[in-house]
């Protein structure tokens, strides 16, 4: 195994600096941030306070599903700010109607209920299971080894990631796992007290991981079976990633709950649960509510995702790109036959799956000026926004195999 050099670091900036002070000060450390303050971006692209340009090819930790800064985003915040920033839900707004009512036909035609992140979604979704079900003394949730739902109480619970729950304990009780695409284990996990089925159609987190049509196929019939809710997680996968509206119409499964945040907001802090109008009709006033929760101006926001995506004709874009990019990588996968074990994914939601701890290659890339992820430590995340081009893709591979020439040789 063969390291060269780094390229060097320019020197850092007065405001660099300033505002690695300030947050050394004042900000709790519960990430492990890059010493990178950025400044401005656009598109698939991000600067930072050295002028240095970056190409990101997981825009905003997947959040950025337009790239950064999208015009009709921009332009909707701009002139809601200017009428209405925040009004809370004693009175109705109009954006949250326009954006209910987007969500919905493009969906199963549920109801929503906004919030402010994917784990907010969740417990909305988990709260709103129980209340259906009350009556029946259904409580138990069956969730998937390799998920990942969110930090909050519930939502940590329901990830059965060992990892993410140590020295949170004691977790909310109730909740049952099995492993993923495992039909037997599902069917053995599922039972009278079941109020829920909760699975991502696409693990994101978990490694880009599809499910299979017979595991999707046994969780409906399961649900079905028990009289217990089947509850999609489509916080990474909805809003065109995969080249369609959500990851469950892949599989024409339909949910009878769905969580949905980062891309559906532009950038801006929305989540959302949508329910099959007979179930949301349990969730009565005083039953659950977010202050923020459908706030005009991220509704707003969101209204402008989906015009943009119908418009630009994103969703043909994700598909095309999708394989482009996954050829990319396939080509990659055949020049370094040691390091890359599997290429996967669906639309512009992949992953490459290696036989290296892959830190080193991420640091590595970004000295390039290329953005990526890693996740379950060998597993490199390739999200790229859907208006990404040929041109941006050719660029990201050509530094990525730079990259791993430089860090394996």
């Amino acid at each position: 195994m063969t390291e060269t050099l780094a390229p060097a670091a320019p020197p850092r900036s007065a405001l660099t600096q300033e505002v690695l002070d300030l947050y050394g000060r004042h900000v709790i450390a519960n990430y492990g941030r890059l010493p990178l303050v950025v400044v401005r971006g656009r598109g698939a692209e991000f600067w930072d306070a050295e002028g240095r340009r970056y190409l990101d090819m997981f825009p905003g930790w997947a959040v950025s599903g337009l790239g950064h800064c999208p015009p009709r985003v921009v332009e909707a915040i701009r002139n809601q700010a200017e009428r209405l920033i925040h009004m809370d839900n004693t009175f109705y707004n109009e954006a949250q109607a326009r954006l209910a009512e987007r969500i919905s036909t493009t969906s199963f035609g549920g109801k929503c209920f906004f919030c402010n992140s994917g784990a907010e979604a969740i417990e909305a979704a988990l709260k709103l299971s129980r209340r259906y079900l009350v009556e029946k003394k259904k409580y138990k949730f069956v969730t998937f080894e390799g998920g990942f739902h969110g930090r909050t109480f519930g939502a940590l619970t329901a990830t059965a990631q060992p990892k993410y729950q140590e020295g949170f304990g004691p977790l909310v009780p109730g909740f049952v796992y099995c492993k993923f695409n495992d039909v037997a284990g599902l069917r053995s996990a599922v039972d009278g007290e079941t109020a829920a089925i909760l699975v991502e159609p696409i693990q994101g987190e978990g490694g880009i991981r599809p499910a299979s049509l017979e595991f999707l196929t046994a969780a409906r019939d399961l649900a079905d079976k028990h009289g217990c809710l089947l509850i999609f997680d489509e916080v990474q996968t909805g809003c065109g990633r995969t080249g369609k509206w959500f990851g469950y119409q892949h599989y024409d499964i339909v949910p009878d709950i769905m969580t949905l945040a980062k891309s559906v907001g532009g950038g801006t802090p929305l989540g959302v649960m949508v329910a099959k109008s007979e179930i949301a009709a349990a969730l009565v006033p005083g039953t659950h509510a977010a202050t923020y929760g459908g706030n005009p101006l991220v509704c707003a926001a969101g209204v402008a995702v989906f015009e943009t995506i119908e418009q630009d004709g994103l969703l043909e874009n994700s598909r095309v790109m999708g394989e482009y990019a996954r050829g990319l990588l396939e080509e990659v996968k055949k020049e370094f036959p040691a390091i890359v074990s599997e290429v996967r994914g669906v639309g512009l939601m992949l992953a490459a799956e290696l036989t290296h701890e892959g830190k080193p290659l991420v640091a590595r890339c970004l000295e390039h000026g290329l953005r990526i992820n890693v996740t379950h430590d060998t597993v490199i995340r390739f999200m790229p926004p859907m208006i990404v081009t040929r041109e941006q893709l050719d660029e990201a591979v050509t530094i990525l195999r730079k990259s791993m020439r430089e860090v394996w040789g």
